[in-house]
């Protein structure tokens, strides 16, 4: 038997003080661990197994000497171990994963887009929290929220959503997926910085399709592509879409040239350039631009955005209405940017600008809209 299976049949204590004695040891001495030992202890930190202090000296000390992919394999697999994961009863899920932390210099179109994909005939589902840090910023569920929509789902309901054929798309937030990684908001406050969690949370995979599920994410540095493109692999996605977007969203510049990366049926990743004027998308701003007037945060709030992100959230709602009912302008043509990507990326057309044109019908004819306010009942 390895010293590691040894360690393994001990409890949470002493596992998670063996793993710091090693992690935590100073830049030139600290170790790796494996993916067994990571599972491990994630797991006892979602059950409160794990002084706080301790759980905190885990995520950072990992976080400062650089996790392997072993180690973020078994976070992964330590939170997966602790979430609700349902099959939808539909064949194929588009797993749409924008940062949890939101957006503090634009205004999202995102939110919008599962109804703009399910009226495109793709059930989509997308996943957040109210609000994370370290940014705070205008998230899914707070645009969603502001536009009329639930954003308490049950995992279950979620799923059945995406069956519905006058729906087709569903919100499910992490307090609902996984609600023991959900009370670890204020650990997560409190570290501050990006650590192993935030990586690897948005790949949990809370509902799936009968016989494909796609991973659909953004990226700022691209390093980052090689480890989502792994982390997709090892959660099961059958495909992995990552487009280099706005603030690390699923939207690419309105006004510059593109890239992204992809594989499909596990192979290996491809890089792809796009450009925004091949599809008739001619903007001045990257992204639609936050209001000048929006009002500073809340007194008493001293972390996040320094605007009042639900103020902003209403603004962000306004906006993809508005583009859901057919109103061209920086929001409209986000949505059907990154809808074409999609649409080709799921080999639905063979040219971007056949799927361009797709989501364009949709948007004008109200056929989006329809998806989206069929699911405020």
């Amino acid at each position: 038997m390895s010293d590691i299976e040894e360690l393994l049949k001990k409890d949470s204590k002493a596992i998670m003080r063996s793993i710091i004695q090693r992690i935590a040891t100073g830049p030139d001495m600290s170790k790796d661990i494996s993916a067994e030992e990571a599972r491990a202890g994630m797991r006892a930190i979602l059950k409160q197994e794990i002084d706080p202090v301790q759980a905190a000296i885990f995520l950072i000390a990992l976080r400062m000497k650089r996790e392997t992919d072993d180690e973020n394999k078994g976070i992964l697999d330590g939170i997966r171990d602790a979430s609700i994961r349902v099959t939808a009863p539909v064949d194929e899920v588009l797993d749409l994963s924008d940062p949890y932390n939101g957006y503090n210099r634009s205004l999202p179109a995102a939110p919008f887009l599962p109804a703009v994909m399910a009226a495109c005939d793709v059930p989509c589902v997308s996943h957040g929290v109210e609000t994370m840090s370290p940014k705070f910023g205008i998230t899914h569920h707070r645009v969603l929220a502001a536009a009329g929509i639930p954003v308490d789902l049950s995992v279950e309901e979620a799923a059945a959503q995406l069956g519905r054929k006058s729906i087709g798309w569903a919100y499910v937030d992490q307090a609902a997926y996984c609600p023991t990684l959900h009370t670890l908001t204020d650990l997560r406050t409190n570290i501050v910085k990006r650590q192993a969690i935030t990586t690897v949370e948005v790949l949990t995979q809370p509902i799936r399709g009968k016989n494909k599920t796609h991973y659909m994410s953004g990226y700022v540095h691209t390093p980052y592509t090689r480890v989502y493109a792994m982390l997709a692999r090892h959660a099961g996605f059958d495909s992995c879409l990552m487009i280099r977007g706005v603030e690390g969203g699923i939207i690419p510049s309105l006004r510059q040239k593109g890239k992204m990366f992809y594989y499909h049926d596990m192979g290996e990743e491809q890089g792809q350039e796009f450009n925004p004027l091949d599809i008739g998308i001619k903007q001045d701003v990257r992204a639609t631009p936050l209001p000048d007037d929006l009002p500073e945060r809340p007194a008493g709030d001293d972390v996040g955005a320094a605007f009042d992100a639900e103020e902003a959230a209403r603004i962000s709602a306004l906006n993809g209405l508005c583009a859901l009912d057919g109103d061209k302008g920086s929001t409209y043509d986000a949505l059907v940017y990154a809808g074409a990507i999609a649409l080709w990326h799921l080999k639905k057309h063979d040219k971007l600008q056949d799927a361009a044109t797709q989501v364009r019908d949709v948007l004008d004819a109200g056929k989006a809209m329809s998806r989206f306010e069929s699911a405020k009942n």
